[in-house]
C-alpha cells in the first residue's frame, strides 16, 4: 500500500517538474526559440486558437522566429496576438509572413525575467511539497490497518522523493538563471 502511494506521488512530483521546464522554455532569454509562442492564442473566427495550429514557426537565424500562417487572411490576427502577449515582442508582418527580431536583453529586463523565473521555480516546489502533504495524509489514514513504523518508513521515503524533485526544480532554475545571464 506505501509502495503505491510513493509511486503515486512520485509520478504527480514528476508531472510538476516537467510542468515547471516547460513554462522555463517560454521564459525569452535573447535567442529565438519556436517554444516561447507556444502559449499565444489567437482568436481564429471567434475561437481561441494555439498559434502552433495555425501557422509553422522556423528559426532562420539565431535571433530571428519566421511565423508563416497556413491561411494567408490570418496574418494581422496572429500579429496581433503576439503583440498583445507579455513577450515583449514586436512582429513584423510583409502579407505573408511575420517575422520577429529579437534584440539583445537589458540588463534591467534580464533581472526581471530571472524574477519571474524565480516565481515559477517556488511554484513549482509549492506543487512538489502539495503532492507530499496530501500522500503523507493518504498515509496516515492507513493507520491501523499497517504499523506505525511502516508508515514512517513510508513518511521518510516521501520526504526524499520531495527533496529529490525541489533539488531538480533548483538545478533548473540555476541553468535558466545562467541562460539569461549569458551575453
Amino acid at each position: 500500500m506505501i509502495s503505491d502511494l510513493l509511486a503515486e506521488a512520485e509520478h504527480k512530483m514528476e508531472q510538476a517538474v516537467d510542468h515547471v521546464a516547460g513554462e522555463f522554455s517560454t521564459v525569452r532569454t535573447g535567442r529565438a526559440n519556436p517554444q516561447l509562442l507556444h502559449r499565444i492564442t489567437v482568436d481564429y473566427y471567434g475561437t481561441p486558437t494555439p498559434l502552433q495550429q495555425l501557422a509553422s514557426i522556423a528559426v532562420p537565424e539565431p535571433r530571428l522566429l519566421v511565423v508563416q500562417p497556413f491561411d494567408k487572411s490570418t496574418v494581422n490576427d496572429i500579429e496581433r496576438s503576439i503583440q498583445n502577449s507579455d513577450l515583449g515582442l514586436n512582429p513584423t508582418n510583409d502579407g505573408t509572413v511575420i517575422r520577429i527580431a529579437f534584440p539583445p536583453l537589458t540588463e534591467e529586463r534580464r533581472k526581471e525575467l530571472i524574477r519571474v523565473v524565480h516565481r515559477m521555480a517556488e511554484d513549482g516546489r509549492v506543487s512538489v511539497r502539495n503532492v507530499r502533504r496530501h500522500s503523507k495524509t493518504d498515509m496516515e489514514a492507513l493507520h491501523g490497518e499497517i504499523s506505525d513504523d511502516d508508515i514512517r518508513r513510508g513518511e521518510d521515503e516521501l520526504q526524499k522523493l520531495t527533496d529529490h524533485w525541489v533539488e531538480r526544480i533548483d538545478t533548473l532554475m540555476g541553468n535558466k538563471e545562467e541562460e539569461l545571464l549569458e551575453v
